[in-house]
């Protein structure tokens, strides 16, 4: 005659799931919002470094051409050759994507910089597309 074996299988409890449940919900209440907030810093790094590869690109424009794009000609210079520029221009000095800062808005780009008097301003309006705010909404301009 063979013997039966009983073999108890451990299972959670009620209170021990709701437990792990409140523990999670705790963390994603204070662990997701720093995370964003972050994010939203890093997106402002991320605009000011392509601004960096933007001068880089105006500055090669500048010795090939003797001059900056004007207001008319704008960034798009960097891509497309301007009509008057057949011996000087050897570009295209940017990938059209480089002309888009993180949140997939166009650079601003005035020939005559109001910031920087005597050169060109190069702008980002930041996450809501528009001049002003604050926070990730505000206004990166190069310096």
């Amino acid at each position: 005659m063979k013997k039966q074996i009983l073999v108890r299988k451990k299972k959670f409890t009620v209170v021990e799931i709701l437990a792990v449940v409140l523990i999670i919900s705790m963390l994603a209440v204070f662990v997701i919002p720093r995370a964003f907030k972050g994010m939203s810093k890093a997106k402002g790094d991320i605009a000011r470094s392509k601004m960096a590869i933007i001068e880089g690109a105006l500055g090669k424009f500048y010795l090939d051409c003797q001059r900056f794009p004007d207001e008319s000609e704008g960034l798009n210079a960097l891509i497309t050759m301007p009509a008057d520029m057949e011996n000087q221009w050897t570009g295209p000095y940017l990938k059209k994507s480089d002309l888009l800062d993180p949140w997939k808005n166009n650079y601003v780009y005035q020939a005559e910089g109001a910031v920087n008097i005597g050169s060109y301003d190069l702008k980002s309006y930041g996450a809501d597309g528009s001049e002003g705010g604050e926070g990730e909404n505000s206004d990166i301009i190069n310096e």
